[in-house]
Formats: C-alpha cells, sequence, structure tokens
C-alpha cells in the first residue's frame, strides 16, 4: 500500500449540484474523486487544486451558452485556469487548475445509450475534463489520439474498460 505525500495531495472541491446523480450512481462522490485523482497521478500534476461540480442539463447549457456560445448542454465543460508557469504561486501552495462541471442527464443518456454503468460514463468524463485542466486537447488528430490514449491507460487503471471499444456490459453493471 502507498502513502499519498501531503505535499503533493490535490485540493479538490466537490459539488454536487444535483441530486439525481445521487439515485443514478450510488457512491457518485467516491468514483469522482477516485477518478480526478487517478488523472492527476497519472499526469504527475503535483500540488494542485481544482473544483468538480455535479449539476444538471439546464445548469451546463446555461455555462455553455455564457461561455461557448453554444445553446445547449453538453455532458463535460472544463474552465482551466492554467497559464503555464505558476511563478506567481507562494511557495507550497497548491496551483490552481480550475473547474470541471458534469451535466446529469446527458451523462446519463449517453451511458444508456452505450450501455455503459453511470459510474464508469461518469469516471470517463471526469477524466477527460481534467486533461483538459491540465492542457491537453482534442483539436487536431494527433492530439485527440493522444487525449484518448490517456483517458483510456487512466481508465485500466481503475479496472474500467477502454470505453471507445468497451463490450456493452447488457444493463447488468460491472
Amino acid at each position: 500500500m502507498t502513502t499519498e505525500d501531503p505535499a503533493e495531495s490535490p485540493e479538490i472541491a466537490l459539488d454536487v449540484r444535483a441530486d439525481g446523480w445521487r439515485a443514478a450512481a450510488p457512491g457518485v462522490e467516491a468514483a469522482a474523486l477516485r477518478a480526478v485523482r487517478a488523472a492527476l497521478a497519472h499526469c504527475r500534476a503535483g500540488r494542485v487544486e481544482l473544483a468538480l461540480v455535479l449539476a444538471d442539463d439546464a445548469f451546463v447549457h446555461e455555462l455553455n451558452r455564457t461561455y461557448r456560445h453554444v445553446d445547449s448542454p453538453t455532458n463535460v465543460l472544463a474552465f482551466a485556469s492554467r497559464d503555464g508557469d505558476p511563478e506567481w504561486l507562494p511557495p507550497g501552495a497548491a496551483e490552481p487548475l480550475g473547474d470541471v462541471v458534469v451535466a446529469l442527464e446527458t451523462t446519463l443518456r449517453e451511458a444508456t445509450d452505450s450501455n455503459l454503468p453511470v459510474a464508469d460514463h461518469l469516471s470517463h468524463l471526469t477524466i477527460h475534463g481534467i486533461l483538459h485542466l491540465l492542457g491537453h486537447d482534442h483539436d487536431s488528430d494527433d492530439r485527440a489520439a493522444e487525449m484518448e490514449r490517456l483517458e483510456i491507460e487512466i481508465l485500466a487503471g481503475l479496472g474500467i474498460p477502454d470505453p471507445y471499444r468497451a463490450e456493452p456490459c447488457n444493463g447488468q453493471g460491472r
């Protein structure tokens, strides 16, 4: 068993804004935090702080419209505050990464359509958002392939099958 170095442990604020998350995926908080920690550890993010918001589609729709000028909900949004070298931080302070917001109804629909456990799909979307905060993107074929590779590796470390090639679970969960 390994213990996490407190000097390197992330500061994670989790806000479950939509109560439906708890009904849709029992243990949702633990699953989400586990995904955040796995992504940060895999990418060796160091001492960082971030917020993860589990919201509903209406909340994400408003954020998407306001900040991306897209008038529809989406599954996950990432708002990075990272701008490169954090020289301005006092020694030992956590670097602020930003916020990840996941939409309940869209996540549930996608999980159902793909026949995936909700917690697994939430983990995938959370990891995807964290990778965006760390500077990864899918704005070109090469960058998209790299981001997908990282997602698959991190999910595998959590015991979650490759969401891009996984066999459906036929509603039985994993």
